[in-house]
C-alpha cells in the first residue's frame, strides 16, 4: 500500500481546520451544485466527511458512497457523521485508491462529487477515467478544484509570496498539482465526458466587504501554516521565513485597505 502523503498532514488540528474550511467555504462552492435528483451518489476523496455532511444536510435524497485513501481520514469522518441524524442510515465510507477502484460493476452510480481532491492525486486523469467506469451512463459529476497561481494580496508581503511559491513547489513535487483547476475542462474531455462547462469563482474582497475580508485573511493565515510542518521538515522553508509570514498575515489583517483575491475552478460535466 502506498504511503498517505498529503502536504497539510493528518494531525487533529489539520482536521478541524478542514471543517471550519468546509463551512466557510460552503456557499461559494454550492451555490452551483444540484444533486437533487441523484440516487446513488459518489464522493471521491471525502477525508474527515466534512463536505460529506453538507451534502447530507443540502440534498436528502442521495445515498452516499464515500472513498478516501486515508485510513486516519476514514476514522475521524466516521465518528463525525456516526453522530449526526442528518446522516443516519445515509452512507457508507469506504477505504479505497481512487485510481484503481474497487466495486465489482460498472455502472453502480448516478453522481459523483469531489472537492479540493484531485489536486493531491499522481494520476488524477485516471480517477476521471474510473469514475466514467462506475457511473451510468448520462450522470453528473462536479468538481471544484484549485487555481493557485491566481492568489493576490495587499499589501505587499514578500515572504508570504516566497511561501506560496514554496508550498506550491511542495505539493508539485509531492505528485499534486496546484493549478489543477485549469485544467478541468482537457481532462474531462480526454477520457470521454460530454457537456463539460467550467466556472472560475473569485472570491474578491476589499473595502466594500471588510467583515468577509477579515474573514477570509484569518482562514488564509491558517490555511498557509497548515503546510508548516511539511515544508520545515523538507526543507522548502526556513523556520525564520515561516515565522515572517505569521507576522506579514497578522499586518494585513490591521491595514484598513487591504486586498484579498484568490479564484477557484469548478466544472459539471456528464458520462455518456
Amino acid at each position: 500500500m502506498l504511503k498517505e502523503k498529503y502536504l497539510h498532514g493528518f494531525s487533529k488540528t489539520e482536521q478541524e481546520r478542514l471543517m471550519r474550511q468546509a463551512r466557510f467555504l460552503e456557499n461559494y462552492i454550492y451555490a452551483d451544485i444540484d444533486l437533487s435528483s441523484v440516487e446513488n451518489l459518489l464522493e471521491v476523496g471525502s477525508g474527515v466527511g466534512a463536505q460529506t455532511e453538507i451534502l447530507l444536510r443540502r440534498f436528502p435524497n442521495p445515498q452516499l458512497t464515500c472513498i478516501d485513501f486515508s485510513e486516519t481520514q476514514i476514522e475521524t469522518a466516521k465518528k463525525f457523521l456516526g453522530d449526526n441524524p442528518v446522516a443516519k442510515d445515509r452512507f457508507e465510507i469506504l477505504q479505497m485508491d481512487a485510481t484503481d477502484m474497487d466495486f465489482s460493476s460498472n455502472n453502480k452510480f448516478d453522481g459523483a462529487f469531489l472537492c479540493w481532491v484531485l489536486e493531491h492525486i499522481p494520476n488524477s486523469v485516471k480517477v476521471l477515467s474510473e469514475l466514467r467506469r462506475v457511473l451510468k451512463p448520462g450522470s453528473v459529476i462536479y468538481l471544484t478544484e484549485v487555481l493557485n497561481s491566481s492568489f493576490f494580496l495587499d499589501p505587499y508581503s514578500p515572504n508570504t509570496w516566497q511561501y506560496w511559491m514554496r508550498f506550491n513547489d511542495l505539493q508539485y513535487d509531492m505528485g499534486g498539482d496546484p493549478f489543477i483547476g485549469a485544467k478541468l475542462g482537457n481532462m474531462l474531455q480526454s477520457v470521454g465526458y460530454t457537456n463539460i462547462q467550467t466556472t472560475v469563482k473569485t472570491i474578491h474582497l476589499d473595502n466594500r466587504q471588510p467583515g468577509k475580508r477579515a474573514e477570509m485573511i484569518n482562514f488564509w493565515a491558517d490555511l498557509l501554516m497548515s503546510g508548516m510542518p511539511n515544508l520545515i521538515d523538507s526543507g522548502y522553508v526556513e523556520k525564520e521565513v515561516a515565522e515572517k509570514v505569521k507576522e506579514e498575515m497578522k499586518a494585513v489583517a490591521k491595514n484598513p485597505n487591504a486586498v484579498f483575491f484568490y479564484s477557484f475552478v469548478q466544472a459539471k460535466a456528464y458520462t455518456s
